[in-house]
Parts: C-alpha cells; sequence; structure tokens
C-alpha cells in the first residue's frame, strides 16, 4: 500500500518553519492541497509561510498561506472558511503551531502561562472546533495534536508548557470519542526534533540525529484513511512508539480501615504495574472501581453498565 493523499485537503498551523513545514511539504508530496498557516505583522501571511508554499508550488504542489493568529477563534474561523471557499473540503488538521515561555515557577508570570496556553491549546481547539462541523458533515476528518514529553513527564521551567500539552491529551481523548460516528479520528503526535525551539537544549552531534522530516513520517500516518483513533506517537530520530494511558489493579480497603494512614501504607501496593490495563474512556474508570468495591461487598455487579436505564 503506497500512502496517497490525493484529492485532501490540509489545514497545518505554524507551518511557517521547522516541524510544521515539514509536515506541510510531506503532505503536499503526497498529493495533499495545504493552507499553510503562520502568523504574520497584523494577520498577514508571514515571509516564511509564503517561502513554505513557494516550496510546495515548485514541486507541483498547491498551497496557500493564511497568517491566521490561531489564538484568535475569529481569525482561525475565516482560515477554515477561506480553504473550504478555495478547495471545497477540508479533510485534515494538523495543530503544529506553539511558542515557549520558560520560566521556573516561582519567576513564571500568569501572562507567561496563559500565552503558552492560549497558542498550544486554546489554538488547537480553536482550529478543530472550526474545521468540526465540516469534517462531520463530509464524515471524514483526520486531526493531529500536538503534544510533548513535557506535558507527559514533566521538564523544569516549563509549567506552562506541560500543562498545554498534556491539555492537549485531554481533548484528542474527548474529540476521538465524539467524532467516531463521525469517521473523524483524532490523534497526537509526539515529536522530537532539530528545530529552534531546541537549539541549545543538547549537544549538536545529538541534536543532528533528530531531523523534523522523520516526525512527519510519524504525522502522515495519523492523516491517512487508515490512521489509528486516540493515539500519543512518539517520533524522532527514526524512533517511534505509544504512550498509553493504563490504571493499576486496584485495592478495596473495608471502611473500618479506610484512612490516609492505610493508603500511605498501601502505596507500593497499588503502585505496582502487575496486572496494570489499558482505560479508554472516564466512564470505564468508574466502573472499574465500582465492580471492585461490589465484588468485596459480595454484590454481583458483573454485567453493570454507564448510563441510566
Amino acid at each position: 500500500m503506497k500512502l496517497s493523499f490525493d484529492n485532501r485537503v490540509a489545514i497545518v498551523t505554524g507551518a511557517g518553519q521547522g516541524l510544521g513545514r515539514s509536515h506541510a511539504l510531506a503532505l503536499a508530496k503526497k498529493g495533499a492541497r495545504v493552507m499553510v498557516n503562520d502568523l504574520g505583522q497584523g494577520g498577514e501571511p508571514s515571509s516564511a509561510s509564503l517561502e513554505t508554499v513557494e516550496l510546495i508550488r515548485q514541486s507541483g504542489g498547491e498551497a496557500f498561506a493564511n497568517g491566521a493568529d490561531v489564538a484568535n477563534y475569529g481569525q482561525v474561523e475565516v482560515m477554515v472558511a477561506e480553504t473550504l471557499r478555495r478547495w471545497g473540503q477540508l479533510d485534515i488538521v494538523v495543530n503544529n503551531a506553539g511558542i515557549l515561555r520558560d520560566r521556573s515557577f516561582v519567576k513564571m508570570t500568569a501572562e507567561d502561562f496563559s500565552s503558552v496556553v492560549d497558542i498550544h491549546l486554546k489554538g488547537s481547539f480553536n482550529v478543530s472546533h472550526a474545521a468540526w462541523a465540516s469534517m462531520r458533515e463530509q464524515k471524514y476528518g483526520r486531526i493531529v495534536m500536538t503534544t510533548s514529553s513535557s506535558g507527559l513527564f514533566g521538564n523544569f521551567g516549563q509549567a506552562n508548557y506541560s500543562a498545554a500539552k498534556m491539555g492537549l491529551v485531554g481533548l484528542m481523548n474527548t474529540l476521538a470519542i465524539e467524532g467516531e460516528n463521525y469517521g473523524i479520528r483524532v490523534n497526537c503526535i509526539l515529536p522530537i526534533a532539530k528545530t529552534i525551539m531546541t537549539e541549545g537544549l543538547m549537544d549538536e552531534q545529538v541534536l543532528d540525529l533528530f531531523n523534523p522530516s522523520d516526525v512527519s513520517v510519524g504525522v502522515l500516518a495519523l492523516c491517512a484513511d487508515e490512521a489509528p483513533n486516540r493515539l500519543i506517537l512518539s517520533a524522532g530520530a527514526g524512533c517511534y512508539s505509544a504512550s498509553l494511558t493504563h490504571q493499576t489493579r486496584s485495592i478495596f480497603i473495608p471502611s473500618a480501615e479506610r484512612t490516609p494512614e492505610i493508603v500511605l501504607a498501601s502505596m507500593s501496593e497499588l503502585a505496582s504495574t502487575e496486572g496494570m490495563e489499558p482505560l479508554t474512556s472516564s466512564p470505564e474508570h468508574t466502573l472499574r472501581f465500582a465492580r471492585e468495591a461490589a465484588l468485596a461487598k459480595g454484590m454481583d455487579m458483573s454485567d453493570i453498565r454507564w448510563g441510566k436505564g
């Protein structure tokens, strides 16, 4: 099977340089028509986004630049409307736009926090939401969020970035559920790449291993007709893996013994990864606890279901 995006239309945000440009070029190379979004002065396309468009056109592809601020819903609506007016459809959204405002938490200002959340999390909501109705109507859509190991595991000086990136995992989780019956699949890419945002973080020789194009390979997989749904795909240096949300086996503590002291004393047991199982929804998490408690009380609730009736 050879992957093709002929007759597909994509929006890639933050596509003036770095990972975004790499994603846009990769999609166009496979036949997609691409709206290249990157913020410029006064809402106009950035010079970098125009360069990306020119690179696509030189390779025989079709692309246009757009300068919408992804944190501004009105501008995003105009961008999506322009895409639909120009090409009649919108099949793929790659939410890549982002900024850094790294500071230790004690030095971080409210503006440092909100500016990062606005671009990464709110921006991804804005573009995905503006595209959602069209994707539902055509019963097809592929949305890629860009998360980070900082969100999943934490990183010093990145409380704002980490919160935004973990928020994108939550956004993916629910949109993947809501979009499934409409042919919309939503996933996260967790990239490691040599870009302006990662310069100086590692030795240059090590960073050279992390070519943005290797991440784009993963992004294209998440944009394909055969894409999974609700996956966090890590990609970097030619390596690919999935990050999964699991829950350890629960322990039931009888009411007479149910104290904070007992919970603390049970930490090693409840944190054990033995018998750990994946979760697919918030209700499933609740139902597991309900069944465990019912079993401990001798109640037959093996067929308990979520919802009324």
